[in-house]
């Protein structure tokens, strides 16, 4: 099954080994000791990470190392990117409205 971005980033256990591997690349063990979970469990989330391509392996001798990529992120970006605009807008409107509250006041 093909998970996507946001599947992944629902999880706070993912976005906390995100945030790890966005400082530099570490090893399935090196992350699971930043948390209480199992090493098996800290392995399935990479395991879904990696599925979405949040996260790139790369083998180093023997161990495997993994990296944050930032640019699959972009899609969340772009996702949010439309609301955004909607929230400055709004921010925009209430500003106005309070100016004019404050002008009416004096």
């Amino acid at each position: 099954m093909r998970r996507d971005v946001f599947q992944a980033i629902a999880d706070p256990t993912r976005r906390a080994i995100l945030s790890l591997l966005a400082l530099h690349a570490m090893t399935p063990n090196a992350v699971a000791e930043h948390f209480e979970s199992s090493r098996q469990a800290i392995s399935k989330h990479i395991k879904i990470l990696t599925e979405c391509q949040l996260v790139n392996q790369k083998q180093t001798g023997r161990e495997i190392y993994y990296h944050f990529n930032p640019q699959k992120m972009k899609e969340v970006d772009v996702w949010v990117e439309q609301f955004r605009a909607q929230w400055e807008d709004r921010f925009n409107q209430l500003d106005e409205l309070l100016k004019n509250q404050n002008h009416k006041k004096s």
